[in-house]
């Protein structure tokens, strides 16, 4: 098994948690990023290195645009070339439609759309050199569904479906350096213990009588759709974006 070295950012909890515990095989090299949540960072590789991954943790605010540089340059010297980048910071922002202003707006768009865009342009030298480059950014179904029963996001709304867009522009330009570029696109998912929630556990109960399979969603669920994104097995899909969902947006 060829051995692969992974940015993955978001990675101190959820998705970009179980993510990076999915790859932390023996001889891969994790470069784990967060902005602030340190304690879980450092928990996370601590449980990635026990599993036999080379790992090092970086911390920085995203929508500053010089921090995705800062990243790339730390992934590079630490381990080398880059083969995947997982895109899985983000935050999700309440504000209704009727009061959003420009600053609101703004935050949204540089913490997931303008960050994502830089990370590929500035690790595309390192992808491009690999001999299986792959991209995979973390989107949500709050881009396609509006009548939630309650918040629907529409700042968060509007920076993923914005990331979409950006995965399928990178996925066509990209395609002749070899590289694949999709996303996945969460459902209703099931947070860790104490960490912060857009909705209430009345609206949690809500959510799962729309959902078909009749539960949350997982971190590990969202997490086994990367991998297999990442892997050679997905060398003919990309542009793609998967809905990891329990049928939510059906």
């Amino acid at each position: 098994m060829n051995k692969r070295k992974y940015i993955i950012t978001g990675s101190a909890s959820g998705i970009g948690a179980a993510t990076a515990k999915r790859l932390s095989a023996p001889g891969n090299s994790l470069t784990l990023h967060t902005r602030s949540n340190k304690a879980g960072l450092t928990t996370v590789a601590d449980s990635c290195r026990k599993s036999g991954a080379e790992v090092s943790e970086c911390l920085g605010d995203l929508s500053e645009p010089e921090e995705a540089g800062r990243l790339v340059r730390h992934a590079e010297t630490t381990f080398g070339d880059i083969d995947g980048l997982v895109n899985a910071a983000g935050f999700a922002d309440v504000t209704s439609a009727r009061d959003l202003d420009a600053g609101t707006l703004m935050e949204s768009y540089a913490a997931i759309d303008q960050s994502f865009a830089l990370l590929v342009q500035l690790a595309l030298p390192a992808l491009t050199r690999s001999t299986r480059g792959r991209i995979v950014a973390v989107s949500s179904f709050v881009a396609h569904s509006f009548q939630l029963d309650g918040k629907h996001l529409p700042a968060s709304a509007m920076a993923k479906a914005g990331l979409e867009a950006l995965v399928k522009s990178f996925a066509v330009e990209l395609a002749a350096d070899g590289i694949n570029v999709n996303c996945v696109v969460p459902g209703y998912i099931d947070k860790d213990k104490g960490a912060e929630r857009a909705i209430d556990e009345s609206g949690f109960k809500r959510a799962i009588a729309r959902i078909p399979k009749n539960r949350l969603g997982l971190p590990d669920d969202v997490a086994a759709a990367i991998e297999f994104l990442l892997s050679e097995n997905a060398d003919y899909i990309t542009g793609q974006c998967l809905h990891v969902d329990g049928g939510l947006t059906l």
